[in-house]
C-alpha cells in the first residue's frame, strides 16, 4: 500500500515552489524596506508558551494544538502561530536589552489540527512581523502599512481593512461584566466549552466557531463602546495615522481576533474572493504578553498572514508567476557529456544558468529538451566541436545561429546574458 501525506499537509511540488519563494520573498523584501530583521525559531516549543501566551480558553490551545511528551517526559507543542516564539525569543535573549522598538519578521510553517479546507491546512506556513517595545501609536499604523505594502507588491486588489479596539485589561474589567450578564441570560443556548469560558474569559465566547454560539455572539454588547479614555484616544491616534498615510479602513466592532494575548488594537484584512475564509492577514496589539512569560511590561504588536490563503487570492486574480527563471543556455553533446558537464560547470561558477542532457538522450530528444526548458539558447558539441574550439551558438526564438569560441569563457557569457 502505497504512503501518502497526512490529511491536512500538502507537497509543494518543483512547478510551485517558485511561486511561494515569490511570495516569501516580496513579504521578506518588504519588510526589509521598514526596517524588519528576520528571525528564526524552533518548530517546536515548551507546551506553556503557548497555555501562557496564547491563552488556555482559546480555541487554539484546546482544541487544535499537536502536544506530545518526549522522552525526558517533557510536554512539547508544535508551534500553532509565531507570535509567542517571538516574544519568547526577544525575552530569552535580552533583545529589551538592544535600541528599542525591535522590529522582528519571520517566515515559518504553523500546525493546528482543525478540519482541512481551502487555505486552511493543519500544516501552514506563514508570514509574520512584530515590533517589541513601544507604545506608541504610530506602531501599530506602521505594522498595518507594512501588511497593506505587501500586498501591494505582489499585486492584490480588493482587500479591505478592518480594525477595532479591544481595550486594555482595565477597561476591560467593565466590559467583561457586561458582556457576561449578556452571555449568561443565554446560558442554556452556548455550547460546553463556551459555558466554561463564561467563568473564564467570556470574551472568547465571541470567537466561537459554533453556528449557535455565533448567533448568541451577535446581539453581545461591542468592547468599543466601553473602552477608557486611554485606549480610546490610542485608537483615535491610529486611525489619523491611517488616515494620513491614505490607507482605506472601516471600523468592526465585531472584531477580537482569537488568541488571548491582543490588547487595544486589532485589526483584519479580508477578501471577498475566496469564500467563507475570507481573512487573509491578522494581528493586534499584545502589550502584556512579555510580562505572561515572565518579563516586564514591555509593549508588542505583530500580524501574521497565512500565505495558502494569499495564494488563493493571487490565483482568484491571475497573479500568479508564469515561470520561474529559464536556462540561459542548453549544452547537447555528440558523445562528449564530459567536455559539455565542464563547460557548463565553469559557465555556473560564473553566474550563468547553464544545463546539459544527463539521460544519454539522441542529439534530437537533446534539442526538444532544450524546448521544453524554454532555454534561450543552445549549442552542440561534438567531436569536431572540442577540437577546433568553435560551436554554433543558436538563439532558441529567433533560430539565429553565430559562431562562438568555446575556450572564451567571458565571451561565451556576454552572448548568453
Amino acid at each position: 500500500m502505497m504512503i501518502k501525506a497526512p490529511r491536512g499537509t500538502a507537497d509543494i511540488l518543483p512547478q510551485d515552489s517558485f511561486i511561494w519563494r515569490y511570495m516569501e520573498k516580496t513579504a521578506s523584501d518588504t519588510a526589509k524596506l521598514f526596517g524588519f530583521e528576520e528571525i528564526r525559531t524552533p518548530v517546536f516549543e515548551h507546551t506553556e508558551l503557548f497555555q501562557r501566551g496564547v491563552g488556555d480558553t482559546t480555541d487554539v490551545v484546546q482544541k487544535e494544538m499537536y502536544t506530545f511528551f518526549d522522552k525526558g517526559d517533557r510536554s512539547i507543542t508544535l508551534r500553532p502561530e509565531g507570535t509567542a516564539s517571538a516574544a519568547r525569543a526577544y525575552l530569552e535573549h535580552k533583545m529589551y536589552a538592544l535600541p528599542q522598538p525591535v522590529k522582528l519578521f519571520y517566515n515559518c510553517t504553523c500546525y493546528r489540527y482543525e478540519k482541512p479546507q481551502a487555505g486552511r491546512l493543519r500544516e501552514f506556513h506563514q508570514f509574520g512581523a512584530e515590533v517589541f517595545g513601544s507604545t506608541d501609536p504610530v506602531v501599530d499604523a506602521e505594522l498595518i502599512a507594512l501588511a497593506a505594502t505587501i500586498f501591494k507588491n505582489l499585486g492584490i486588489r480588493g482587500l479591505s481593512l478592518r480594525i477595532n479596539s479591544i481595550g486594555c485589561p482595565t477597561c476591560r474589567k467593565k466590559y467583561n461584566d457586561a458582556l457576561t450578564a449578556y452571555l449568561t441570560a443565554h446560558k442554556d443556548t452556548l455550547c460546553d466549552t463556551c459555558n466554561t469560558r463564561l467563568l473564564k474569559n467570556p470574551m472568547r465566547i465571541l470567537d466561537c466557531k459554533s453556528p449557535i454560539c455565533k448567533e448568541v455572539a451577535s446581539g453581545a454588547p461591542y468592547v468599543l463602546d466601553y473602552i477608557c479614555e486611554d485606549c480610546s484616544t490610542h485608537f483615535e491616534a491610529v486611525k489619523k495615522y491611517l488616515e494620513r498615510n491614505d490607507i482605506p479602513f472601516s471600523v468592526d466592532p465585531t472584531i477580537v481576533r482569537g488568541l488571548d494575548y491582543y490588547t487595544k488594537t486589532v485589526f483584519e484584512f479580508v477578501s471577498n474572493e475566496i469564500g467563507a475564509q475570507g481573512t487573509v492577514c491578522g494581528g493586534g496589539r499584545y502589550d502584556g504578553l512579555i510580562q505572561e512569560l515572565g518579563g516586564d511590561m514591555i509593549p508588542g504588536m505583530g500580524f501574521a498572514t497565512g500565505l495558502e490563503r494569499i495564494l488563493l487570492v493571487m490565483r482568484a486574480q491571475n497573479l500568479l508567476p508564469e515561470t520561474e527563471s529559464v536556462p540561459q543556455l542548453f549544452i547537447a553533446s555528440i558523445g562528449q557529456t564530459a567536455d559539455a558537464i565542464s563547460l557548463a560547470q565553469k559557465l555556473r561558477e560564473n553566474g550563468v544558468f547553464a544545463m546539459c542532457d544527463l539521460a544519454g538522450r539522441s542529439l534530437k530528444a537533446q534539442m526538444k529538451n532544450a524546448d521544453r526548458l524554454k532555454a534561450k539558447y543552445s549549442l552542440v558539441l561534438g567531436e569536431d566541436e572540442i577540437k577546433s574550439g568553435m560551436a554554433q551558438l543558436k538563439n532558441m526564438e529567433s533560430g539565429e545561429k553565430k559562431d562562438i569560441n568555446i575556450n572564451d569563457i567571458a565571451g561565451l557569457i556576454a552572448c548568453v546574458q
